[in-house]
């Protein structure tokens, strides 16, 4: 279970973080990563204490039993990546229906592969993704 400071609630969480033009989004065949820097877009809490995750799991997945332990294994994963996070990032991952048939395993790979690209993928002020940015500074 994700402690409670770590989760997004409601549907305007979600929504700033998938409709932001600066998120950083990575897809892959089990799962997509959008996230943002809500420090820099100006969506922080000011009692924020570290990242906050959200889940999307819709009916292409499978069953509600189906669904209902994509989304316990997913949260259980991303409890484990908690510490390795920017603490001012907003993050929603959404499941692909290929997840249903897909072990722990392969799944907390995918998770930490899909992380790793959106951050690299999140947009500077000037629109311009860090990496990119950064490969530009180094020169």
């Amino acid at each position: 279970m994700l402690p409670a400071p770590h989760r997004l609630r409601d549907a305007g969480q979600y929504r700033a973080v998938l409709r932001n033009r600066r998120s950083g989004r990575a897809g892959g065949s089990l799962l997509v990563v959008q996230m943002i820097d809500a420090d820099a877009s100006g969506l922080a809490h000011p009692e924020r204490v570290g990242p906050r995750v959200g889940f999307v799991v819709s009916k292409a997945v499978g069953n509600a039993v189906v669904r209902s332990r994509t989304k316990r294994v997913l949260r259980h994963l991303v409890r484990d990546e908690l510490p390795r996070l920017d603490p001012s990032l907003d993050i929603v991952v959404r499941a692909n229906p290929a997840i249903a048939g897909a072990g722990t395993y392969a799944v907390r790979t995918e998770l930490q592969r899909m992380l790793t690209k959106a951050h690299k993928r999140i947009r500077t002020d000037d629109g311009v993704p860090r990496e990119t940015a950064s490969a530009g500074a180094k020169r």
